[in-house]
């Protein structure tokens, strides 16, 4: 007997209308938020029709995601029902995301920042750097007054959160939950990476020696990140990572991923395309942003690459773009260029990716490079002001943080923006011009240990005014 070999792919689908005007998919929390900002409920928080997805699955296909923003559902069949299903008078579009026929491990590869070994030597030098990232924007005086992010709720969004659940240094009594919208089939604790971790530990990770910048907010984690191939189907991931954060109240989402090249070249992006308006991503970030959540992306690592733009959802609107410096305040030569394709100021503000300080797979400090790491540092500096004014909203936080950044009066175009932050600043309500000493040349003290320190014109002066 001869059998038949029958390709499935994945699409989107998108319906033409919601005639089913069921309650908004909200938690109470979510709920609350909306009332407190005065964000009104749309026909986007309304739910995708069932009696439409009924027919879909009648048909034998497989539903992945269902996006309400958006109206439609990712799905998986063959290209003989998609073609039929164009027929449905409730069908607005079909359109292919993932072709299984191939793949290139390299393109996956490429945005997910690396973590590098470090020496027993080495360990208590990145441990202070710990301290010195956070005294790079100026956070610690907020830590000092006992701002660490209570009362504020952080998504992170990733590809793999290895041993997330097992690590002390994680307190796992924050973490209220987690959720896979990928199709790999690994344990999501398990061996799909330690990407998320690395990235979780910058907000959130604290031990004797190192300390996150918002250790004190809970958090949910997402996986949207596949291992292979890499394609749309990834950003109808992230939407639907966005869309649950956004149904669980989320304050403050993270994602170090980015997207321009994919497998199938047909899909790749141009420059032109990135203008918040494009991709669903880069319009799920911003639509994320006008429902009440601040998020943060990174910037994307290809400065140094033929493609040295920003890719998506770094492109997004109302978003903050994060670019990668040193503890120096030196921009990183892979953080990924600007401005968006319709000329917005992007990153908007940069913090360390330039051998972050991170804890690995064993809960030891480690370091690495990548903008993956500047934008939770970031979205753990909104989650510790947003906690020291709770009853501000999300752009306001982050205009906040954009006005206090020392390139503010002369934005760079390419990759600083606005430039670095200064946390206290941005709680005073500070603007910084042309004219402010930029953060790197301020005074900072923190304690380590009985010690007092003082990080001033990006060296470390003990108390009797020693260099370390």
């Amino acid at each position: 007997m001869i059998q038949l070999l029958i390709t499935l792919f994945v699409y989107f689908v998108s319906f033409t209308d919601k005639p089913e005007k069921t309650a908004p998919q909200l938690s109470p929390r979510a709920i609350e938020q909306r009332r407190k900002w005065n964000i009104p409920t749309d026909e986007m928080d309304y739910p995708v029709s069932g009696m439409y997805l009924s027919q879909l699955r009648a048909k034998g296909i497989k539903v992945y995601h269902v996006s309400r923003w958006f109206n439609g559902a990712t799905v998986e069949m063959d290209e003989e029902t998609a073609v039929s299903l164009k027929k449905l008078n409730f069908v607005k579009s079909v359109e292919m995301t993932r072709d299984d026929s191939e793949h290139d491990a390299y393109l996956s590869r490429r945005k997910i920042s690396a973590v590098t070994n470090i020496t027993s030597e080495d360990m208590q030098a990145m441990a202070m750097q710990s301290d010195k990232q956070l005294a790079l924007y100026n956070l610690l005086p907020l830590h000092e007054a006992g701002y660490h992010g209570q009362g504020i709720l952080i998504t992170m969004c990733d590809g793999g959160f290895m041993d997330v659940d097992k690590l002390s240094c994680f307190r796992q009594k924050q973490e209220l939950g987690h959720f896979d919208f990928t199709d790999d089939g690994d344990d999501f604790y398990g061996e799909s990476g330690a990407h998320g971790l690395y990235c979780l530990s910058l907000v959130s990770g604290k031990t004797d020696e190192y300390t996150g910048a918002a250790t004190e907010a809970d958090y949910y984690l997402m996986r949207s990140e596949e291992s292979e191939p890499e394609s749309p189907k990834e950003m109808d991931n992230l939407v639907a990572a966005l869309e649950k954060a956004d149904s669980l109240g989320t304050n403050v989402f993270s994602v170090s991923l980015g997207y321009s090249l994919f497998d199938n070249e047909e899909w790749t992006l141009e420059y032109n395309m990135l203008n918040g308006k494009t991709t669903r991503a880069s319009r799920a970030a911003t639509i994320a942003a006008r429902k009440g959540m601040l998020v943060c992306v990174s910037a994307g690592n290809d400065g140094n690459k033929p493609w040295h733009y920003i890719s998506s959802p770094a492109d997004a609107d109302s978003v903050l773009t994060v670019g990668a410096v040193t503890t120096d305040s030196v921009i990183g030569d892979f953080s990924s260029f600007g401005p968006s394709a319709d000329g917005r100021i992007k990153p908007e503000v940069c913090a360390v990716g330039v051998r972050a300080a991170v804890l690995g797979v064993n809960g030891q400090v480690t370091h690495g490079n990548g903008t993956s790491f500047a934008a939770p540092l970031m979205a753990g500096l909104a989650a510790t002001l947003w906690s020291a004014l709770p009853d501000e909203n999300a752009m306001q936080i982050r205009e906040r943080i954009i006005r206090s950044a020392d390139r503010y009066g002369n934005p760079d175009r390419d990759q600083y923006g606005y430039g670095i932050p200064d946390a206290y600043a941005a709680y005073l309500g500070r603007t910084a011009t042309m004219n402010e000493t930029p953060v790197s040349k301020r005074s900072v003290k923190y304690i380590r240990g009985n010690n007092l320190y003082i990080d001033c014109n990006s060296k470390t002066y003990d108390i009797l005014g020693r260099t370390r």
